[in-house]
């Protein structure tokens, strides 16, 4: 009996498959993206199988009861132009159910993601290259510290007032994990005024998130997350709305080298890009 496409929920492993598909794509996704990933919604990875053959993915994570976010949409290219993205499509976008849908679309694709609904909300620039050190206040640099489990509560909430839906779970495991990614903030507790991530990819570092209250404060965490990637290549994601993100990039010496524009299916969240300095990654949001 000939074998028939199907769309199932992932399982243990099939993760990885999908980012290596990712990494085969040109995304440079992190090596250790996988546990944190589905930490986030275990239920919204989805693969299309022949048979017991992966051939596609598409993940659909649900932060909360309002907001979800699309991404690691993918087909083998032997297996493109058969209709089986649209199912792909389909079964992910029923996990939204009434939620808001936000993505980040390639130049390529967003006229396809406009025909189904979506809206453009503002352009994330990828600016990357080998980074030049940054002139940061002795002061400021000072108040950097690495997140421990003591500060993860309060890094928590300060996540939430920025990302559109509640993410702690994914967040515990992006942030609490030094051995996979490190993890700097300014302030404690209910003062908590920014944070940032910098993880080991494929080819060199992203970092993501890059929140903060005020631009001299991402430039202190910049400058210390930098300083982690050991003159590797780095990349990060900025909203260009915010002007203070643009300059810093280029401050520290990274080009834009690829960008993407975050989309909307549902009213559009009140994000405050002026506190957004680099998106946590453009899989998850």
């Amino acid at each position: 009996m000939k074998s028939i496409f199907a769309v199932r929920k992932m399982r243990a492993g099939e993760l990885e498959l999908a980012l290596e598909w990712a990494r085969q794509e040109g995304w440079n996704p992190g090596v250790d993206d996988a546990p944190a990933f589905w930490e986030a919604d275990p239920s919204g990875f989805l693969v299309g199988a022949i048979g017991e053959v992966p051939v596609g993915c598409i993940s659909v994570v649900r932060y909360g009861e309002t907001f979800a976010f699309l991404g690691l949409y993918m087909l083998h290219p032997e297996f493109r132009g058969r209709g089986y993205g649209k199912q792909l499509w389909n079964k992910g976008m029923a996990l939204a159910g009434n939620r808001t849908v936000g993505l980040d679309g390639v130049v390529a694709q967003q006229e396809n993601y406009r025909r189904h609904g979506f809206e453009a909300a503002y352009r994330t620039v990828r600016y990357g290259g080998v980074p030049k050190a940054l002139d940061v206040d002795e002061q400021q640099a000072r108040q950097v510290v690495a997140v421990t489990d003591g500060k993860l509560d309060g890094l928590l909430h300060y996540d939430a007032e920025i990302f559109p839906g509640l993410r702690f779970s994914f967040i515990k495991a992006w942030c609490g994990a030094p051995h996979r990614r490190k993890s700097f903030i300014v302030g404690g507790g209910s003062r908590v005024r920014g944070f940032g991530t910098i993880r080991r990819c494929f080819e060199g570092y992203k970092i993501g998130p890059l929140f903060a209250n005020k631009p001299e404060i991402a430039r202190a965490l910049l400058s210390r997350l930098l300083a982690e990637a050991k003159g590797a290549p780095v990349y990060l994601d900025v909203p260009v709305d915010n002007a203070q993100a643009v300059r810093l990039a280029e401050d520290c010496g990274l080009s834009p080298v690829f960008e993407t524009t975050r989309m909307y299916r549902g009213k559009a969240p009140e994000t405050p890009l002026d506190r957004v300095f680099g998106v946590t990654t453009l899989e998850l949001g």
